[in-house]
C-alpha cells in the first residue's frame, strides 16, 4: 500500500490538472473576412440584382461562369472559366508553396486548423447564407451538411491527424528479427480536387483539410453550379493560411467547366472527385495519362431498410431526414425505401401525414422545410421518373405543399413525393434520384430485403432499422456498399475516424478517416537494423557468390528453421543450419563444374 499511493496521488492530480487546463480557453487568432458582397442586406439595386434566365438546355461553354440563386433567380454575378494554361499556373505556383509546406510542424498545422474552426462557430449563420443563396438548400440543412460535417473533421485532425501521420512500426517477420520495419507517411504533393455543388463548403474544406494538414498544397475546382459560395469560402481559407505563415499560393480555389478539369487531373499529383459516374469515368481516363491515384466518391441509390420490430415515429423521422437530405443537395440521401409488410401500412401513412406537412419555398425567405433544386431543369429530370413510375403501376400516395411561389418559379422547387406499388422495373429504384422522391417497397423477409437492396450499380451506404440490432448488423452485413448505419441514418459520416467511399458505381477509394488522410500521402515502407552498429547484415557464407556447392541445402533447412510447423522440426533445422555454416568452406559449384 505504501508503494501505490503515491501513484495514486500523482494519478489523481494529474487529472485534476489537466481538468483545469481545459477550463482554461485557448488563445486562437481571430481572422477577419470580407463578406460584404455576399450578404443579401437590402441595398441591391435593380441592375445588379435582376432575375437571371438560364438557357434550357445544355449550357454552352465559355470563358465565364453565371451564377444565380436557384430558390429565386437572382443573378449573383459571373466568374471566369480558368484556361488549361492558367490551370498548370495554378498548379505550378502551389507546387512552389508545397516545398516549403511540407516541411511545416504539426503544431503549425493545428493552429492553422483552430483558427478555422474558431471562424466557422463564429460565423455559422453567413457560411449557411451563402451556401443557401448559392444552392437553394435551407439554413438547417446548411448547418447540418456544412458546419457539423466539417467541425467534426477539423475536430477529428486535431486529435488524432498527427498521430497517424507519424512513422508507424510494423512486425518485421521471423527473417527479419534484427530489422525494424516501419511505414512513412510523405505529402504527395499537389492534391487535386474537383467536387460538387450539393455542399459547396464542406466539399471544398474536406480536401482541403486533408490535403493541407497532411503537407500538402491543393488546387480545387468548385462546381459550376456553385461557384460563387467557392470563391467567397476561399477568402476563409486564405486568411487563416496568412494568420499562420504559410507560404502564399499553398491552396488554390478555380472555377470553368470540362477543360479546366481536364487541365487539373493532367497537372496534380492526384485527383480527388466527387460527382457523377460518367465524369468519373472522363477523370479516369484522364488521369491514366500520368497515371496518378485517384479517389472516386460518385452517385449513391442508399437502401434505407425497416424492419417490422421498430419504434416506427422514430424511424419514420429519420426517414423523412434521409430523403429530404436528397433533395438535390446531397449525393449519400436515402433513395429506396423498403419496408417490412407487417408495418408498410402504418409507415406509408405516417410518412404521408408528415410529407403533406412539408412546405417548400426560397430558404431564406420564411420558414420552409425544403428549399430549391439547385441544378437547371433538374426538376423536369425528377417528374419524368415519377411518370416513368406511374406509367408501369406506381401510385402517388402523398405530395408536400409549396410556398408562396410565383409561376414563373415552380420549375426551380420540386415538392416531397411518396410514391408505392414500386419495383425495380422502374427507373426511380435504379438511377440516382437526388431528389425528394420517397418509393417505398414492401418485403417479407431478411432475405428477400438483402436481395433487393444488392439489386443496384450502387453501392455507397445503407441504413437498416431493427429492434434486434444483432438482426440489422446481420442485414447490413451482407449488403454490397462501403458505409452502412445500424439503426440511424448517415451517422457513418460525422463519426470523421471513419473512411468514406463506395463500390460499383459509386466509386472507389475512400476519404475522411485514416485512410482519407493517409491516401494524400505518399506511403514509404522503411527497414533498417534494430541493433546498429552491433549487428548488421551479412550474406551467409553458403549463398554468397560464387554459392558453395552446398548452398541450397542451407537454404532448405534455412527454410525449415524459420517457418516449420513442428517446433522439434525447427530446432533440428536450425541445428542443421548452424552446422552448415560452421563447416569449411566447400568448393563453389561453377568449380567443380570446372573440374
Amino acid at each position: 500500500m505504501a508503494f501505490w499511493w503515491p501513484l495514486l496521488v500523482l494519478g489523481v492530480a494529474f487529472v485534476v490538472c489537466r481538468f483545469l487546463l481545459m477550463l482554461i480557453p485557448p488563445s486562437v487568432p481571430s481572422i477577419e473576412v470580407d463578406a460584404s458582397d455576399v450578404l443579401e442586406d437590402g441595398s441591391q439595386t435593380k441592375e445588379n440584382s435582376f432575375i437571371y434566365i438560364p438557357r434550357k438546355g445544355r449550357v454552352p461553354q465559355t470563358d465565364k461562369v453565371q451564377c444565380y440563386e436557384p430558390a429565386t433567380m437572382k443573378y449573383l454575378g459571373f466568374t471566369q472559366a480558368s484556361t488549361p494554361d492558367e490551370v498548370k499556373e495554378h498548379v505550378a505556383q502551389a507546387r512552389e508553396a508545397q516545398k516549403i509546406w511540407a516541411s511545416s510542424s504539426f503544431r503549425k498545422r493545428r493552429e492553422f486548423l483552430r483558427i478555422l474552426l474558431k471562424y466557422i462557430i463564429d460565423h455559422q449563420k453567413l457560411i449557411c447564407e451563402v451556401s443557401s443563396r448559392d444552392t437553394g438548400k435551407t439554413m438547417v440543412d446548411a448547418s447540418l451538411g456544412e458546419i457539423m460535417t466539417t467541425c467534426e473533421k477539423i475536430t477529428w485532425l486535431l486529435a488524432e491527424g498527427e498521430r497517424w501521420l507519424k512513422p508507424e512500426y510494423r512486425s518485421s517477420g521471423h527473417s527479419m528479427l534484427h530489422k525494424r520495419a516501419k511505414v512513412e507517411f510523405y505529402p504527395l504533393g499537389v492534391i487535386g480536387a474537383i467536387v460538387s455543388w450539393n455542399y459547396p463548403f464542406h466539399n471544398v474544406f474536406n480536401p482541403m483539410l486533408a490535403a493541407v494538414f497532411s503537407g500538402n498544397a491543393a488546387v480545387i475546382k468548385v462546381s459550376e453550379h456553385a461557384s460563387w459560395s467557392g470563391l467567397f469560402y476561399f477568402r476563409i481559407i486564405q486568411a487563416a493560411l496568412a494568420a499562420v505563415g504559410a507560404p502564399d499560393n499553398l491552396v488554390h480555389i478555380i472555377t470553368g467547366f470540362t477543360e479546366t478539369g481536364q487541365a487539373l487531373v493532367s497537372s496534380v499529383d492526384k485527383i480527388i472527385f466527387v460527382g457523377s459516374p460518367g465524369v468519373g469515368k472522363m477523370i479516369m481516363q484522364k488521369a491514366s495519362e500520368t497515371l496518378i491515384p485517384v479517389t472516386f466518391v460518385l452517385g449513391g441509390k442508399d437502401a434505407f431498410i425497416v424492419c417490422e420490430d421498430i419504434d416506427l415515429p422514430t424511424v419514420v423521422q429519420v426517414a423523412m431526414r434521409g430523403a429530404l437530405q436528397s433533395s438535390g443537395q446531397n449525393c449519400a440521401g436515402a433513395e429506396r425505401f423498403y419496408v417490412h409488410e407487417r408495418i408498410y401500412p402504418d409507415f406509408v401513412d405516417q410518412i404521408v401525414t408528415l410529407v403533406k406537412s412539408i412546405s417548400v419555398g426560397p430558404p431564406l425567405s420564411g420558414r420552409y422545410d425544403m428549399g430549391a433544386i439547385c441544378v437547371q431543369e433538374h426538376s423536369e429530370k425528377l417528374q419524368n421518373l415519377v411518370n416513368d413510375a406511374l406509367d408501369k403501376g406506381a401510385e402517388i400516395v402523398g405530395r408536400g405543399n409549396f410556398g408562396h411561389l410565383g409561376e414563373d418559379a415552380v420549375d426551380q422547387f420540386f415538392p416531397p413525393t411518396v410514391i408505392v406499388n414500386v419495383d425495380h422495373t422502374m427507373k426511380l429504384m435504379q438511377v440516382e434520384t437526388f431528389g425528394p422522391i420517397i418509393p417505398i417497397m414492401k418485403f417479407s423477409s431478411d432475405e428477400e430485403v438483402i436481395k433487393l437492396a444488392n439489386d443496384s450499380n450502387y453501392g455507397l451506404g445503407c441504413a437498416v432499422f431493427s429492434g434486434n440490432q444483432k438482426r440489422a448488423i446481420a442485414i447490413a452485413s451482407q449488403l454490397h456498399c462501403g458505409v452502412a448505419a445500424i439503426n440511424d441514418f448517415a451517422s457513418t459520416y460525422m463519426c470523421q475516424s471513419l473512411p468514406f467511399g463506395g463500390v460499383k458505381h459509386s466509386g472507389f477509394g475512400r476519404f475522411a478517416g485514416v485512410e482519407g488522410l493517409r491516401a494524400c500521402c505518399l506511403v514509404k515502407s522503411v527497414v533498417e537494423d534494430r541493433w546498429w552498429p552491433y549487428i548488421k547484415t551479412v550474406i551467409p557464407k553458403p549463398i554468397q557468390y560464387p554459392v558453395e556447392e552446398n548452398a541450397f541445402e542451407f537454404q532448405e533447412s534455412l527454410v525449415e528453421a524459420l517457418y516449420g510447423l513442428n517446433v522439434w522440426d525447427r530446432l533440428r533445422a536450425l541445428t542443421s543450419v548452424v552446422k552448415i555454416i560452421s563447416e569449411k568452406s566447400t568448393k563453389p559449384i561453377n568449380a567443380k563444374k570446372r573440374q
